[in-house]
């Protein structure tokens, strides 16, 4: 037997096992990526696709209301809306936005590699359509899927216009390669300095250099933070502040990316419910669906800026990788809402 025939018949085998499980974790079942498990057999319900992707997804406003999904390993962020107002800038970092109040969405298009056409068959349910894409290594970037309201004739226009002529499987695929775990000390680390430049932010997104600047992690950094300015908290910390706001109709914003993508929600929230692990926001236009196992740590992080402090909310994983992250609804030029300060504020205390 070829090794895409062995994988075949242990494919088999796990999903007579294991019907309802996902793709994703047979895929890791198996030891290969999601998209040659998508490949492996090539058929109609899976085309690969080619072509220049920052081209395509300005087309897929076309398709009208779709839902647009993040994830990570430990969160997954789906979004309802309409793709537009897109734009791409130049330079190595290959960097794209789109920025609607729906579909709010950063780019990072170095890590888009491979794409897939999907179907999927759901029964009564009737039929679900979809673009899939891949990073080099086969983890998906990010997915935009079709909705009851989707224009279906314009999906499968674009699909016969990016269809690749090769179809055949994307096996195999390089593996990642293992990230250094090597970090500056805190003896290595002016903290004086860090501290006084953490002070003297003017915005936000400056937080990223200052993390290079230092060669410190996300939660290292917050360990080294100024007085103040960051409190580590327990992890259904979270649930409580989500309770809140969704009580007091307080709108946040909600962060979560892939090595290709990050995602943000803004609005309010308001049904919330946890099955199993797994805690959701179940709303019309916005689920969210977080294992709570997963997460590790949580904590407080307050960034100055421009227009004040800003508050965040930051979850992490055992290896300190960053799952998701709150801010309360703001624009820049604007402050945080003093709500959502309070939200924070009156649960921080009893900590």
């Amino acid at each position: 037997m070829t090794s895409i025939e062995l994988l075949l018949r242990d494919k088999q085998t796990i999903i007579a096992e294991t019907p309802r499980i996902r793709q994703r974790n047979l895929a890791a079942k198996l030891g290969i990526s999601e998209a040659e498990l998508l490949t492996l057999a090539p058929d109609s319900t899976v085309i690969r696709l080619s072509g220049d992707w920052k081209l395509l997804l300005p087309k897929i406003k076309r398709m009208g209301y779709v839902m647009a999904l993040t994830r990570n390993e430990a969160c997954v962020h789906e979004r309802k809306g309409v793709y537009d107002n897109i734009n791409f800038y130049g330079g190595p970092a290959n960097m794209g936005v789109a920025v609607n109040p729906d579909i709010d969405l950063r780019f990072f298009m170095n890590e888009w590699v491979h794409a897939l056409a999907v179907t999927m068959d759901r029964g009564k349910m009737g039929m679900l359509y979809s673009f899939q894409f891949f990073n080099g290594e086969g983890e998906a970037v990010h997915k935009i899927f079709s909705t009851e309201k989707s224009n279906i004739d314009v999906y499968h226009q674009l699909v016969a216009e990016y269809r690749a002529e090769d179809q055949s499987p994307l096996f195999p695929l390089p593996k990642k390669e293992e990230a250094s775990t090597q970090e500056t000390t805190k003896e290595d680390v002016d903290v004086e300095a860090f501290q006084q430049e953490w002070l003297n932010l003017k915005d936000t997104h400056d937080f990223f250099g200052l993390l290079r600047k230092y060669g410190l992690s996300r939660t290292r950094a917050l360990e080294l933070a100024p007085l103040g300015h960051s409190q580590a908290v327990p992890v259904d910390f979270l649930k409580e502040v989500l309770q809140y706001c969704a009580a007091q109709a307080i709108p946040i914003m909600c962060f979560v990316h892939s090595k290709g993508c990050v995602q943000i929600h803004t609005g309010e929230v308001s049904q919330l419910k946890e099955l199993g692990e797994w805690y959701n926001i179940l709303d019309p236009a916005f689920n969210l669906h977080l294992n709570m196992e997963m997460v590790k740590k949580a904590w407080i992080v307050k960034k100055p800026t421009v227009d004040g402090i800003v508050t965040s909310l930051e979850l992490f994983d055992e290896d300190g990788e960053l799952i998701v992250y709150f801010f309360g609804a703001r624009k820049p030029g604007k402050p945080e809402l003093e709500t959502w300060r309070e939200a924070i504020n009156q649960f921080s205390l009893s900590c």
